[in-house]
């Protein structure tokens, strides 16, 4: 295949490579066929349709384009690999079917060239699909020869600063973005038929919101100001459900300036969308529903496989309070401790480490849950009920008010999405607000600071509210079975190189 032909140029010294290619090139332009003057190539058809419909293009005259990506024979006789966005096909040329000069001038094309072929489609005597060359023409002049054994570089950080490289060589690589692709389309009509409404919100901001986490701070020269790439788009979207757009929704891209990791990248896309007059248990149901039917629409199925486990997405996900589930797995029964002491020492006794965490009986059932349980969640869970503590945007439940009405689905120990029956009481808003400040301000966090205009836009009044955040590129490394985030963003944060 293309690594082993390849062979004889990777021997040769790199630069004597560079310096042969150029020299072509050079001559070309002194012939006046200078590739990069070509402005455009009609394409009839494409290597996967040439071979679905071969019974009806057999004998046709057809024009293909893409790149070489390998060559054999090359005396009267040339078979060449071309490669483009559907797959492989064989190339074949023979100097008596062709302008010998032309025929002359393919026999110096490199691999990795991309070329325009008028040909007819034929099989060999092999019985390979084929099309047999006619005209050959250079579109592009590859300078820098391709890897010969990029699919088996260990180091994956090669292909990701490369994508275009990996891409190339490793075309099942296209496969993550295509069902990508067809996540973020399905998620569309998914909620375009639910009478949801796709929406635009700013990315900079004067103040950071919507969540805690640290943002990413930038400066607006005319206004002299400094300003927040966002860390969610909650905010806006809420206060358009107080002007009276019921159901909104926005795919985006978000910013946080924290860690990096399998599941972590500073730049990383989300869906939250919101519905009046619903509640958490509303975004539950559509949860399930979109997550299980883009499963069995994208891979056909509501089995998949990720990071070694045998995952089951059909529907009927259990749903457990998280006092539940740490009474479950640890056997401590939070709701029947009264106080912040005895739900603290309870957490010590399971092994918790309470240590720079504020000792409440919410901190303490969070911790529990965060440092012993969410790693033995596999299977869809949806994790219910979190303490006020740690949510201060939620509504409290009116059966007890230590917790409030969210979730988090956890798949494969890995958090997919976060939901809340919206909070929408002003007063206590604004005292969860004031919280979450004085926490960020003890804590040197440059984001301490309250959304006062949020804060006016629940006062004007803003309907029972269910709201979902859902993590795009989590759902996507699902479906695709992708152990690193990395694997379904084309182009993730890379460290430069020195």
């Amino acid at each position: 295949m293309a690594e082993k032909n390849n062979a004889p140029e990777q021997q040769q010294d790199l630069s004597e490579i560079l310096k042969v290619r150029r020299e072509k090139l050079a001559a070309l332009q002194q012939e006046g066929r200078d590739p990069f003057q070509e402005t455009k190539f009609t394409v009839s058809h494409h290597a996967q349709d040439i071979k679905d419909h071969f019974d009806a293009l057999e004998g046709s005259e057809i024009t293909i384009a893409g790149r070489l990506m390998s060559k054999r024979g090359m005396g009267k006789v040339s078979f060449c690999d071309l490669q483009d966005k559907s797959g492989r096909i064989q190339l074949y040329a023979r100097k008596d079917e062709m302008d010998e000069e032309a025929y002359n001038r393919f026999k110096k094309y490199d691999i990795g060239d991309i070329v325009g072929v008028k040909g007819e489609v034929f099989r060999t005597q092999r019985g390979e699909m084929s099309v047999r060359g006619k005209e050959i023409t250079l579109l592009s002049k590859s300078l820098l020869p391709l890897p010969e054994k990029f699919h088996g570089l260990t180091d994956k950080e090669t292909r990701y600063r490369q994508r275009y490289v990996d891409l190339i060589v490793n075309p099942e690589v296209r496969r993550n973005f295509e069902v990508r692709s067809a996540f973020i389309k399905y998620l569309r009509n998914f909620l375009d038929n639910r009478g949801y409404m796709e929406v635009e919100t700013p990315v900079l901001n004067t103040i950071s919101g919507g969540a805690t986490a640290r943002p990413f701070i930038t400066h607006h020269n005319t206004l002299d100001i400094d300003m927040y790439m966002r860390i969610a788009t909650e905010l806006p979207l809420k206060r358009l459900i107080v002007g009276g757009m019921e159901r909104v929704y926005e795919v985006g891209r978000i910013f946080r300036n924290e860690g990096m990791d399998t599941k972590h990248n500073p730049e990383f896309t989300t869906v939250e969308l919101y519905e009046a007059y619903a509640d958490f248990n509303d975004m539950m149901d559509l949860f399930e529903e979109l997550l299980s039917g883009a499963a069995k629409d994208i891979c056909g199925s509501y089995q998949v496989q990720w990071q070694g486990e045998d995952i089951d997405l059909t529907p009927g996900w259990p749903r457990l309070s998280m006092a539940e589930a740490v009474k479950q797995y640890l056997g401590v029964d939070f709701m029947s401790i009264s106080n912040d002491a005895e739900a603290v020492a309870a957490a010590k006794s399971v092994g918790v480490d309470m240590e720079n965490v504020e000792p409440t009986w919410g901190h303490a059932l969070y911790e529990c849950f965060d440092q012993k349980v969410e790693g033995k969640l596999v299977q869809p869970t949806f994790i219910t009920m979190h303490p006020v503590d740690v949510s201060p945007l939620a509504k409290r439940s009116p059966k007890d008010p230590r917790v409030t009405e969210r979730f988090e689905l956890f798949v494969c120990r890995s958090e997919m999405g976060n939901a809340f029956s919206e909070l929408n009481d002003p007063i206590d808003q604004r005292q969860r607000f004031w919280k979450e400040v004085e926490a960020r301000i003890k804590g040197d966090d440059e984001a301490g600071m309250m959304d006062e205009d949020f804060l006016t836009a629940l006062e004007y009044g803003m309907p029972p509210t269910g709201g979902l955040g859902i993590g795009i590129d989590r759902c996507v490394m699902l479906l695709t079975g992708s152990d690193s985030i990395r694997d379904v963003i084309l182009f993730p944060t890379m460290k430069p190189l020195d």
